[in-house]
């Protein structure tokens, strides 16, 4: 007779794995990769390492990352596309992923239909922020000062079709004013350039945002979440302003489209799991990030819904890639 939870546990557990179809029973069989199709030290990264390390834990294999950010990262997700379905191989997809599809026609896959879909990871959102001397005194003051200013308020951009940039624009279509995106290499030149009022308003993630905010740098106007976001307490939403506009910019991890569902399932429950410990809430909350877990399904129908989301806001705004 069982006399403790954790036995019980045990058993279902043991029990559970019998019903896994073979496949799933005999995975892994050897190193699994996760590619990352962004440099080393970004947020991508860090989390994939996150994960990896957790991984090769609890599946008794070794995980290991590899960074490949040729042609802009589609190699990367190319090699994954291409590779054996088996489950050894996965990429971490960013939020970035839904728009660069639509704005690289020619690009060698397509999201929904090469690949699968595992689970997502983390998310955080976007803010604007304005320089603590700006007259701009809330969200609806910037738009009213959009309206009154010709040539419309002056954003940031890290490129032509990056999230910055998409809800930028996105607002600037919601608010019914003209908006300029101008792109800077990265938040901290842009940074300078709210400070001394070359830029109306900055967009940057709550990772570089609050700090700034906290050091009285800079002072916080909206953030694109859903609802109130925990790591930026007392910040309004977009959404509160523009009713239409939410965005949480996102990773998560898929394989190539083959790969036997018992095998899908049973790395989104083990990863499920790792997003459930203290110390990876942790470790993801320090870069501004909130765990994000979900079924395939689920990741498919956000990049599925972005998908739409973005060819609106590209097609009105008619953005073409550099």
């Amino acid at each position: 007779m069982l006399h403790s939870k954790s036995a019980l546990a045990a058993l279902l557990l043991g029990l559970s794995a019998l019903a896994l179809p073979a496949q799933a029973q005999d995975w892994p069989k050897r190193q699994i990769t996760i590619t990352v199709v962004t440099a080393a030290g970004g947020s991508p990264d860090t989390v994939g390492r996150l994960i990896a390390s957790k991984l090769t834990e609890r599946l008794g294999k070794p995980v290991v990352v590899e960074n490949n950010t040729a042609g802009a990262g589609v190699t990367g997700t190319l090699n994954v596309v291409r590779g054996p379905a088996d489950g050894h191989n996965l990429v971490v997809l960013t939020g970035g992923a839904p728009s660069q599809e639509l704005l690289r026609p020619d690009q060698p896959y397509k999201l929904l239909k090469d690949l699968s879909m595992v689970t997502t990871l983390c998310a955080y959102p976007l803010v604007v922020a304005v320089a603590p001397s700006s007259p701009v005194q809330n969200f609806a003051d910037l738009l009213a000062l959009a309206k009154k200013q010709p040539g419309g308020v002056k954003f940031n951009m890290n490129a032509v079709g990056s999230l910055h940039h998409l809800l930028g624009e996105w607002i600037g279509i919601e608010g019914k004013v003209d908006v300029q995106s101008i792109a800077y290499r990265g938040a901290p030149p842009a940074f300078m350039d709210v400070t001394n009022g070359r830029l109306d308003a900055m967009i940057d993630t709550t990772t570089f945002i609050m700090p700034q905010v906290e050091q009285k740098q800079l002072r916080p106007l909206a953030i694109s979440s859903p609802g109130p976001y925990a790591l930026a307490p007392g910040v309004p939403t977009i959404k509160e302003t523009l009713p239409a506009i939410e965005m949480m910019s996102w990773l998560g991890l898929a394989m190539a489209k083959d790969t036997p569902p018992a095998i899908v399932e049973k790395i989104n429950t083990e990863v499920r799991a790792i997003l459930e410990l203290d110390d990876v809430k942790q470790k993801l909350a320090q870069m501004g990030n909130l765990p994000l877990p979900s079924s395939p399904q689920e990741m498919s129908v956000r990049i599925e819904r972005e998908l739409a989301q973005w060819k609106r806001v590209i097609d009105i705004k008619g953005i073409k890639a550099e």
